[in-house]
C-alpha cells in the first residue's frame, strides 16, 4: 500500500479515537491489530506515533493491513458501542480511491478485478502536477455521483479531496511559518496560525467546521459511523450546497497559497 493510502486510514482511526474520551485505549486497541499485540506504549502520544510506525509496516501487505483495521473495528463496535465507525462502504471508496485492489464483503475479504494486468509504470509527475491531476479526477467523480442522485457518496468523495488537498501543504512556508502537524484538522490550525487576521483564516475556519459537522456521526453523519439502514444521508440539494462550497474553498484555498486553480463547474 502506498504511504498515502496508509495515512488516510491512520486519519480514520483518528477520528474513531476522537469521539470518546477513551481515545488512547483506541490507539492501543488498533496499534495490537497492526503489530500482532506488542507491549502497550507509554504515553497517548507514543501510542499515537507506535501505531503510525506499526500501520507502515503492515502496509507492506495489504490484505493483513485491511484486515487488522476492520477487525479494530469489531474490536471497537464489541467494547464501545457508542462510537461512530466507517461502514464497508467507507472502507471500500477509500481502498477505490487508493487503488488498492481488494475490497471488504463481511465477513470476507475479497480481491477487486483480479484479472486486471498491472500496467508499467510511467515516470512519475511532479508532487504538482499529481494534485493537480487528483484534483480534477476528485472532482469530476463528485460530479458524477451527484448526477448518479448519489449525495452521500458525493459528499464523502468532496470531503476526501478536502482533506487531501488540506494535508499537500504539509511541511511547507505559508504566511508566517511552516505548516506543521499531520492530519486535517492540525494542519488547517497551522494555516490558520500562520495568517491570523486575514481572510484565509476565516475561510479556513469554515471549511474545518462544515467538515466536523459532516464527519461527525451526530452531525452530517456521511464519512464517519455511517449504516446503510440508519438512513443518513444528505439531500440531493444539500449534497450540491456541500460540493459547490467545497469546490469554492479548495479554489479559494489554492489561489491564496499560490498553488494552480481548480476551475469551477455548476
Amino acid at each position: 500500500m502506498e504511504p498515502v493510502a496508509v495515512h488516510a486510514f491512520n486519519s480514520l482511526v483518528h477520528t474513531i479515537a476522537g469521539q470518546t474520551e477513551s481515545s488512547w485505549s483506541i490507539f492501543e486497541l488498533f496499534k495490537a491489530k497492526f503489530n500482532g499485540g506488542q507491549s502497550s506504549s507509554s504515553s497517548e502520544s507514543w501510542a499515537i506515533s507506535d501505531l503510525h510506525v506499526s500501520m507502515m509496516s503492515a502496509g507492506q501487505n495489504a490484505p493483513t493491513f485491511i484486515s487488522a483495521f476492520w477487525d479494530g473495528c469489531m474490536q471497537v463496535r464489541a467494547q464501545y458501542p457508542e462510537i461512530g465507525l466507517p461502514d464497508a462502504d467507507v472502507v471500500n471508496q477509500l481502498l477505490f480511491d487508493h487503488s488498492v485492489p481488494f475490497e471488504v464483503r463481511p465477513p470476507d475479504l475479497l480481491p477487486r478485478n483480479p484479472q486486471t494486468p498491472i500496467a508499467v509504470q510511467a515516470p512519475a509527475p511532479s508532487i504538482g502536477e499529481k494534485s493537480v491531476a487528483l484534483i480534477h479526477a476528485s472532482l469530476d467523480q463528485a460530479d458524477r455521483l451527484l448526477l448518479e442522485h448519489r449525495p452521500r457518496q458525493a459528499v464523502q468523495e468532496i470531503l476526501w479531496l478536502l482533506e487531501t488537498v488540506a494535508t499537500a501543504f504539509q511541511g511547507q512556508e505559508s504566511g508566517s511559518g511552516t505548516v506543521e502537524g499531520k492530519y486535517f484538522n492540525e494542519i488547517v490550525r497551522a494555516l490558520r496560525s500562520n495568517h491570523r487576521g486575514a481572510a484565509l483564516a476565516e475561510a479556513l475556519g469554515w471549511m474545518a467546521r462544515m467538515h466536523g459537522f459532516l464527519s461527525s456521526p451526530t452531525g452530517g453523519g456521511v464519512r464517519h459511523g455511517t449504516k446503510l439502514s440508519a438512513d443518513v444521508s444528505p439531500s440531493l440539494k444539500e449534497a450540491h450546497l456541500y460540493c459547490n462550497l467545497t469546490r469554492s474553498y479548495i479554489n479559494y484555498l489554492l489561489a491564496e497559497i499560490g498553488n494552480p486553480s481548480v476551475a469551477t463547474t455548476t
